[in-house]
């Protein structure tokens, strides 16, 4: 992909939709592709990571592990596609932590590739962009947990 078609992507996605152009294109100089075949795991629960991925094409369940008493097995969270976003967000926070599920490809799945630790400082040296960046990743998060909360309706 080149970089027009990489910022095109960006500006598409859940995650940075709305953003300002400058702001898409110094995002696109951050990003790298990566490509996963079928039944691939781009991250598994409880791995620390920093990556923030971006679905360019394919389909990803995000999955979490259960042991709750005689409730035990993968529980699909959310299913997520074109314009979707998955990671590690406690990097934008400059924080490390355990991945709270997996991510599991359900097709060959296509993703741009953002270093949490690179956008964070990106969001530091431009406060509005910041801050514009933290106000997608509250919409993102309360998306999230509303789909965390119907998995757990199905248990």
């Amino acid at each position: 992909m080149d970089n027009a078609e990489i910022c095109q992507v960006l500006k598409k996605s859940e995650f940075l939709k709305g953003l300002a152009e400058e702001e898409i294109i110094k995002v696109s100089k951050i990003c790298r592709v990566a490509n996963y075949e079928a039944g691939t795991y781009v991250f598994h629960q409880g791995e620390f990571c920093q990556n923030l991925y971006i679905i360019v094409e394919g389909y990803v369940f995000l999955e979490r592990t259960m042991d709750i008493g005689k409730h035990k097995g993968h529980v699909v969270i959310d299913a997520l596609g074109r314009g979707r976003s998955l990671g590690c967000w406690s990097s934008l926070l400059g924080q490390t932590h355990t991945l709270m599920s997996s991510a599991n490809c359900q097709k060959a799945t296509t993703m741009l590739v953002l270093n949490g630790m690179q956008l964070r400082d990106m969001m530091m040296r431009h406060s509005e962009f910041g801050f514009n960046i933290l106000e997608r990743l509250c919409f993102l998060l309360r998306d999230r947990i509303k789909a965390a909360y119907g998995a757990l309706d199905k248990i």
